[in-house]
């Protein structure tokens, strides 16, 4: 509001809107930039229903427990076990039934080298084994 210097008059009585306009203004610009951009689709591949009933799911097989302790000794299912050995018996778990496979548990102490446990996933993964996870007992 304005007041006027001569008090005959009284107070000036008007608002002026021009900073306000301007404002307004700014902002329907600022919106007016930033809405086409919110509006761009995005591409998402849902799965579609199938016709054919669900197969029948096997219960799956005894994880396999599989230990390396400080010393770098590997222990299946509690047994120490060669780091030669350990292919043959990965492969075979895996025979077995390759559709339903066990679980490989591996338990690796905190003072165990990297490298043993490189090896031991090398030979998971030469022996075809999809199901590896990392347990902390």
């Amino acid at each position: 509001m304005a007041f006027s210097s001569n008090s005959s008059e009284g107070p000036m009585a008007e608002i002026n809107i021009i900073p306000l306009a301007d404002v307004m203004l700014v902002l329907l610009i600022i919106f007016m930039v930033t809405a086409p951009q919110l509006s761009y689709p995005i591409d998402i591949d849902l799965p579609q229903r199938s016709e054919t009933p669900p197969e029948q799911r096997l219960d799956p097989p005894e994880p396999i427990r599989l230990r390396i302790d400080g010393a770098g000794q590997v222990f299946w299912n509690d047994s120490p076990t060669p780091m030669t050995a350990l292919r043959n018996m990965m492969e075979a778990e895996v025979q077995r039934d390759p559709g339903n496979q066990p679980t490989l548990e591996i338990d690796a102490s905190e003072d165990s080298e990297y490298g043993v446990l490189a090896k031991v996933l090398a030979e998971a993964k030469n022996a075809q084994m999809l199901k590896i996870g990392f347990v902390k007992k």
